[in-house]
């Protein structure tokens, strides 16, 4: 059957059908917005015209108000522009709809990247064996992140859903209600979520997405590449980081641990339940009934009981499964085999624990624990660590550290970070007892950048009683000089007896995380990127030396400038000199819900990333090596583009532009998640200590987005000017990961727009800071475009672009509202007499954050 380009389908199934059920949306009645629909579009109108006339936002809504009211007081006026917040809110969640319902029609989901397509080309290229062999040894690791941008309640995901599937039936009068009910279903949370409340809302996609997705992958895998077989691998696993990421979260207890690792086990329990329920009414045959009915009745006890009191083992329940299986072959023609398959396939992935809750915390707080526990510990007489600790040499240190056992009792300790870090290990060896090993079995170690801060946490996990800890311990190197040295570190650590003989133990086994997120913070685009691709190659190469296999854990968020983007594009441009047996990464934020919400999106990018690492390892062998020449561009244009990045973040202005003109510090008044939005108390803001999200959240709400481009123009245009830029289009038409780069970074400019702050340039103390942002944009924007060949950006993705129009389109009103509103804040800062005003105005602002994020689905 012939399709049509991916555009046109983009543009028939979703911008069509938008504009259809936005037309119904804007004349539906509602209490407290009426008029509002049909004042809206009027509103937009204004500011698509204003911002070509160059006026500032002020000035568009002023005239919006001219034009269309009569004379309204300040208190008429604010009342409607937070009835058009709430209105667009709405719109996003339209749109959302829409583009899910769509998902299975814009993208082939047979197509390039998918596993049919893979499977056909190995048939094609005689790889076929290959293929199985890989994929006998290869795993693909989503990890849903806590702390998620994604604000929508649980009653508004509900509408999403079904929305979702009126529209996808095109049931007109069953969308008009579900407009109506969005339209009168609050979107903003009173009270922050705590880390509880953020795992029951990320487990909703392990329940109703993941569980399905997953297994119907597994199954083809098994069906259509294994010929039946067993696979002998997962293939895909599941992480978990809320209730188990202490980073910087005053708010995660131990309690909340125990709480969410038992929630995911009865969530996984009740799934298999639900799901034997079903099997039983199909494999009605002498004896396997009473088996059915005996799992039906255990599973049951055990989702529901509040004491945990499951008495049926993992081992058990899928003994039984097979006799089961075993009986239908014999006795009953195979009847209902798949469906028997399929659930013993999902116990096989997901077990009792259904994803790892990793435990994280930062380099630091261990550094402030291990000084308590050595007084507590030398105050006892349990004598694990010398008082005088912190005055040794750092190979007596290590030594020190290694050799730590004991049984430290939580309850010496008083209340405070050392004692909810010595319990948080105690914690991960009873989840391992009721869940399974893969229930709590991975320590990470934020900001980690040295041999001691590696083994701090290990020795913890001796220093409670766990003589050999079935845990594997996770650094996390962010910033540039740590990723620059991680290899060093990591050799001392292999060479070293006692840790090795814990790898042995871990099937010579260690994962590494790098994080892009504050790597990008740190040291720009290029350059984090880059020396994230140079640490892998290094710790690859040391890893491979002693015999260990590296397994690399991204720590990526939704947008390019924290590691998203084109992730599947970026796994199948490492070379072979970058080990990628294992494919894991974080998701967060939108980027949960746009790339993993529903089942179909869910399927497609799971294909995708298992894809690209049989592309990169089966089909692409050697191809994505970078030639000498190559990288020594790759190398100078990250340099270029390090020194400018740094510049930058060390003018004068920077910290006081982010603090002044951007919404940074109203991250922290929304409650769309439980953490703080820096990781120190302090009240000076310092770059260090400032989290990703709000940083990369705060440019993009400015409409700048500054940490997906900043530095690429100019090294580019170093090159051009030194005549030297077919060097660079060399290497962009040679390396898939320098193309992926550019790609990336070309969203990110996509999803800019200057006109909206343009206003800024005026400005007696920030002027000339918004020049030269906008210098950088626009250079970096003309350099990509030559070098790519491109006449507009993302070029290459019309659809992708089509969708960002669009977005940025119907949010356009929510930004014009949120700069004037921020105007206002600035006017009436000194104002004692303005007080209530100035707290209209500043609500406003984070009122209009959820709208913007939302619209951006990888934002932050």
């Amino acid at each position: 059957m012939h399709r049509e380009p991916k555009l046109e389908r983009f543009n028939e199934s979703v911008l069509a059908k938008y504009q259809v059920y936005n037309s119904i949306f804007l004349t539906l009645p509602f209490n407290d917005i009426s008029k509002t629909g049909a004042l809206l579009p009027l509103f937009q109108d204004i500011c698509e015209k204003g911002f070509k006339k160059n006026k500032n936002p002020s000035e568009i809504v002023e005239s919006f108000f001219k034009k269309y009211h009569e004379n309204p007081s300040e208190e008429e006026k604010n009342n409607l522009l937070f009835r058009f917040i709430q209105f667009i809110e709405r719109q996003v969640v339209l749109f959302d709809a829409i583009e899910d319902a769509s998902f299975p029609i814009v993208n082939n989901m047979d197509g390039r990247g998918t596993l049919r397509n893979v499977k056909e080309e190995a048939e094609a290229k005689n790889k076929t064996e290959e293929l199985r062999d890989y994929l006998k040894r290869f795993k693909v690791r989503p990890t849903l992140t806590a702390h998620p941008t994604q604000f929508y309640p649980g009653a508004v995901l509900g509408i999403i859903t079904d929305l979702d599937k009126a529209v996808q039936q095109n049931d007109v009068i069953g969308i008009k209600k579900l407009l109506a009910q969005l339209g009168k279903t609050p979107f903003f949370k009173k009270e922050k979520p705590t880390p509880y409340d953020e795992a029951v809302s990320l487990i909703w996609y392990f329940e109703n997405v993941f569980y399905q997705s997953t297994s119907k992958i597994y199954n083809y895998i098994q069906q259509n590449i294994f010929e039946g077989e067993d696979v002998g691998n997962q293939v895909i696993n599941l992480g978990f980081w809320p209730g188990g990421d202490r980073d910087g979260n005053p708010f995660v207890t131990t309690e909340i641990t125990l709480k969410v690792a038992r929630r995911l086990k009865r969530t996984i329990l009740l799934n298999y339940y639900r799901d034997v329920r079903k099997l039983k009414r199909r494999v009605t045959f002498e004896e396997v009934d009473q088996i059915m009915s005996e799992l039906e009745s255990a599973l049951y006890k055990g989702a529901v009981s509040r004491e945990d009191d499951l008495k049926l083992t993992i081992q058990d329940f899928k003994s039984k499964l097979q006799k089961i299986k075993d009986i239908i072959i014999e006795r009953h023609n195979s009847l209902f085999l798949d469906e028997v398959d399929d659930l013993l396939n999902k116990v096989r992935l997901f077990g009792y624990h259904f994803a790892t809750l990793d435990i994280r915390q930062d380099a630091s707080i261990h550094e402030e624990v291990l000084n308590e526990v050595i007084k507590v510990s030398n105050e006892k007489g349990a004598n694990i660590f010398p008082e005088n600790y912190n005055e040794l040499s750092d190979q007596e240190q290590i030594d020190v550290l290694k050799n730590a056992n004991g049984k430290l009792d939580p309850e010496d300790f008083e209340e405070g970070i050392a004692k909810s870090t010595i319990s948080s290990v105690y914690a991960m060896q009873e989840i391992q007892k009721k869940n399974g090993e893969h229930g709590a079995n991975r320590y990470i170690i934020s900001n980690c950048g040295s041999v001691q801060g590696v083994l701090t946490p290990f020795a913890f996990l001796k220093a409670c009683g766990w003589e050999k800890p079935s845990v594997d311990v996770i650094p996390l190197f962010e910033t540039v000089p740590d990723l620059q040295s991680a290899h060093k570190t990591m050799e001392v650590l292999y060479k070293d007896p006692v840790y090795s003989e814990h790898l042995k133990r871990r099937d010579n086994k260690q994962t590494i995380m790098l994080g892009f997120s504050d790597g990008t913070k740190d040291g720009g685009y290029l350059m984090a990127n880059w020396s994230i691709y140079k640490a892998k190659e290094m710790l690859t190469q040391v890893s491979r030396e002693y015999g260990i296999k590296v397994i690399f854990f991204d720590g990526r968020g939704g947008p390019p400038a924290r590691g998203g983007g084109k992730t599947h594009q970026f796994y199948a441009s490492l070379g072979s000199g970058i080990e990628n047996e294992e494919i894991q990464l974080t998701v967060q934020g939108q980027t949960i819900s746009s790339n993993f919400g529903t089942k179909d999106s869910c399927r497609y990018n799971l294909e995708q990333l298992l894809s690209s690492g049989v592309s990169n390892e089966i089909f692409s062998k050697g191809s994505n090596t970078l030639s000498d020449e190559d990288r020594e561009t790759m190398n100078s244009l990250a340099e270029l583009s390090y020194k400018t990045y740094t510049d930058f973040k060390q003018h004068e202005k920077f910290i006081p532009y982010l603090e002044k003109m951007s919404t940074l510090k109203y991250y922290a008044k929304t409650n769309i998640g439980s953490r703080p939005s820096k990781r120190n108390k302090s009240a000076q803001l310092n770059l260090k200590d400032l989290r990703a999200i709000p940083f990369v959240g705060s440019w993009s709400q400015l409409k700048q987005n500054v940490p997906g481009f900043f530095g690429v123009g100019t090294a580019i245009e170093h090159y051009e000017k030194e005549g030297n830029l077919d060097k660079v289009i060399q290497l962009y038409n040679n390396s898939i990961f320098f193309k992926t780069l550019l790609e990336n970074s070309m969203m990110s400019l996509t999803k800019s727009f200057f006109e909206l702050t343009s206003y800024m340039q005026d400005d007696k103390e920030f002027g000339e800071f918004w020049k030269l942002i906008h210098a950088e944009f626009q250079r970096s924007k003309a350099m990509i475009l030559k070098v790519t060949g491109y006449k507009r950006l993302m070029e290459n993705e019309p659809a992708g672009r089509a969708s960002i129009e669009a977005r940025e389109k119907i949010v356009l009103p929510l930004l014009t509202i949120q700069q004037h509103a921020l105007r206002k804040v600035q006017e009436l800062q000194d104002s004692e007499d303005k007080a209530a005003l100035l707290e209209i105005y500043e609500k406003m602002v984070t009122r209009s954050l959820y709208g913007n994020i939302n619209a951006s689905r990888n934002s932050a």
